[in-house]
């Protein structure tokens, strides 16, 4: 009976590590910078650098957000920089939406923080190969302001990441 107990979890134990490693690698980049306790500073850039070797292959490119119940806005905006190794420069103005109609977060997480996989690029296939450089920093204004929010509360992470 000990025999056969010990046989199967071998067999368990080699059938999910078969299962582990035969899985494709789908996330080609995956970082996360963290935003000071003071809230994220107006005009502060969050940069991340990467290596592109592969240029036929299309990846889909997501801006990371972990925020906390402090963060006070339904929305975000944010501006983008997609800087290429011969220094071609990409700019976006994005929205996001952060909640919903009720005030609720519509990030994933049990916690009150709450992870969002926003879209930045979707099926882009990178031109170059070499070191590109993505900068992201935030947009928001208060109703009827022209300066940005000094310091936006409630963003703890922000994050970049490209899949397969």
């Amino acid at each position: 009976m000990m025999t056969i107990l010990k046989r199967n979890n071998f067999s368990i134990v080699l059938a999910t590590l078969f299962l582990l490693l035969s899985c494709d690698d789908v996330t080609d980049f995956n970082q996360y910078k963290s935003i000071g306790s003071e809230g994220w500073k107006a005009n502060e850039k969050v940069v991340f650098e990467f290596d592109v070797k592969d240029t036929i292959s299309k990846k889909n490119l997501f801006i990371n957000i972990r925020n906390n119940n402090t963060y006070a806005y339904s929305n975000l905006y944010l501006i983008t920089e997609l800087v290429f190794p011969n220094e071609t420069k990409v700019i976006d103005t994005l929205q996001y939406e952060m909640a919903d109609k009720t005030g609720r977060f519509l990030g994933a997480g049990f916690t009150e923080i709450k992870e969002n996989k926003l879209f930045y690029k979707e099926k882009k296939a990178f031109p170059i190969s070499g070191k590109y450089i993505f900068n992201v920093r935030h947009a928001m204004r208060k109703n009827g302001d022209v300066n940005p929010i000094e310091f936006l509360q409630g963003i703890q992470d922000v994050g970049f990441s490209i899949e397969n």
